[in-house]
């Protein structure tokens, strides 16, 4: 039987569940999960269900069917079919430990995703990429030539049909125009617990100030510098006694779990942005 995941926010009225749920169950679809969230501050309501259908039943079939409640209550839907593999690209600099990781996650099935490419600024990655059958793009960021850079990862985005982007401790800035294009299909693992420790060298910020706990921060890219609205985080207590070389050990272990969830969270349809803050469900 077919499965698919419905994602939908809109204004919180009286009638929403039960108007979906009854068009569902007119199509003969079993709801097999559900979550819901009423952000009380905005009045906005969020919602995802995963159900089953009725053989022959396609993505089209589904939206037909619930169009009359999506137009009622001036829903903002997704319906995806889950038996696509979604298609990621990833980008990475020198550090390729959280890259090593969402590769790991995809062999063993952890991760349900297909990497149609991996972009890098240097060499480093290119034999891992070989090895996993992954196409490599080498794309060195030379000064003055940031635009035409990005135009090729655009490029190569595009050409993959790419559902996201990861960047897999990229250490380059996106441009304002590519963040704006992708925004809502790039992910970032941000080296420090946002929104302390912005910028460059976040080990070495908390070291100097002396911290007991570390962390990272998987969040959107936006044209703001790790300003994006945050999806996954997670921390660990240091001492006095580490060094900021020990603070980064530390800190590449959090860094690969908290991207593997960020993206395993998306790519499973379970954050829906919600201003500059997200949704994400369990």
């Amino acid at each position: 039987m077919p499965n698919f995941t419905l994602t939908l926010s809109c204004v919180d009225k009286p009638g929403i569940v039960a108007g979906l749920t009854s068009e569902l169950f007119g199509l003969g679809a079993n709801i097999a999960e559900s979550n819901q969230f009423w952000d009380r501050d905005t009045g906005k309501f969020f919602m995802r269900i995963g159900f089953t259908a009725p053989e022959g039943i396609d993505k089209d079939g589904v939206e037909r069917t619930i169009r009359p409640v999506v137009e009622r209550f001036e829903m903002k839907i997704a319906v995806i079919d889950e038996a696509r593999i979604p298609r990621i690209v990833i980008l990475v600099s020198k550090f390729d430990h959280a890259m090593l990781h969402l590769l790991y996650q995809i062999r063993v099935g952890a991760l349900k995703a297909e990497v149609a490419a991996i972009i890098s600024n240097h060499e480093d990655a290119r034999a891992i990429a070989e090895a996993e059958g992954i196409p490599f793009h080498h794309l060195p960021m030379e000064k003055g030539r940031k635009a035409e850079q990005e135009a090729k990862v655009l490029g190569i985005v595009k050409a993959a049909d790419a559902d996201l982007v990861v960047l897999a401790r990229y250490m380059q800035i996106l441009s304002d125009q590519l963040s704006t294009r992708l925004f809502g299909k790039v992910i970032n693992i941000h080296h420090s617990f946002l929104p302390s420790f912005k910028g460059a060298k976040p080990y070495h910020q908390a070291h100097e100030r002396g911290v007991k706990i570390i962390g990272a921060t998987a969040h959107y890219v936006t044209p703001d510098l790790d300003e994006g609205p945050i999806i996954e985080q997670e921390t660990a207590r240091v001492t006095h006694a580490m060094s900021p070389d020990d603070l980064i050990a530390v800190g590449r272990d959090i860094e690969s779990r908290v991207l593997g969830r960020a993206v395993k969270s998306h790519l499973e349809n379970r954050i829906m942005l919600n201003g500059h803050k997200t949704v994400v469900f369990a």
